[in-house]
C-alpha cells in the first residue's frame, strides 16, 4: 500500500467516524504497513486483519473494536494505545511494545506475545486463552478477570500484576 493510498483510506475513515456519508470504514486487510507511522491515529472499527505491521508505530493510537486478527505486529510500538475490545486473535506481537496499553476486553486468544513489553498494560476481562506470553514483561499489568487458560507463561515477569479473578487453568509452557 502506498503512502497516498494509506492517506486516502485514513481520510475516508475519519469521515466515517464522524458519520459523514462520504466516509468509509478503513479496510486495510492484508495491507503491507511495515514501519508505517500510525501514531495517534484513530482506527476505531478498522479492519487490519492479516496486515503486515512489523515495526509500525501505533503508539497512542485508538484501535477500539479494530480487527487485527492474524496481523504481524512483530516489534511494533503500541505503547499507550487503546485496543479496547479489539480482535488480536492469532496476531504475532513478538517483541512488541504494549506498555501502558489498554487492552480491556480484547481478544488475544492464540496470539504470540513472546518477549513483548506489557508492563502497566490494562488487560481486564481480556481473552488470552492459548496465548504465548513466554518471557513477556507483565510487571504492574492488570489482568483482572482475564482468561489465561492454556496460556504459556514460561519466563514471564508477573511482578506486581493484578491476577484477581483470572482464569489460570491448564497453563501451558515448560513445566
Amino acid at each position: 500500500m502506498t503512502q497516498a493510498e494509506l492517506h486516502e483510506a485514513m481520510q475516508k475513515h475519519d469521515l466515517w467516524l464522524r458519520d459523514d456519508p462520504n466516509g468509509k470504514c478503513a479496510d486495510l486487510t492484508g495491507a503491507d504497513l511495515a514501519g508505517a507511522d500510525l501514531s495517534e491515529a484513530d482506527l476505531t472499527g478498522a479492519d487490519l486483519s492479516g496486515a503486515n505491521l512489523t515495526g509500525a508505530d501505533l503508539s497512542n493510537a485508538r484501535l477500539w473494536t479494530a480487527n487485527l486478527s492474524h496481523a504481524d505486529l512483530t516489534g511494533a510500538d503500541l505503547s499507550d494505545a487503546s485496543l479496547w475490545a479489539a480482535n488480536l486473535s492469532h496476531a504475532d506481537l513478538t517483541g512488541a511494545d504494549l506498555s501502558d496499553a489498554n487492552m480491556s476486553r480484547a481478544d488475544l486468544s492464540d496470539a504470540n506475545m513472546s518477549r513483548a513489553d506489557l508492563s502497566g498494560a490494562g488487560l481486564k476481562c481480556a481473552d488470552l486463552s492459548g496465548a504465548n506470553l513466554s518471557y513477556a514483561d507483565l510487571t504492574d499489568a492488570s489482568l483482572w478477570a482475564a482468561n489465561l487458560s492454556r496460556a504459556d507463561l514460561w519466563g514471564t515477569d508477573l511482578w506486581g500484576t493484578d491476577l484477581s479473578g483470572t482464569d489460570l487453568s491448564e497453563l501451558g509452557g515448560k513445566t
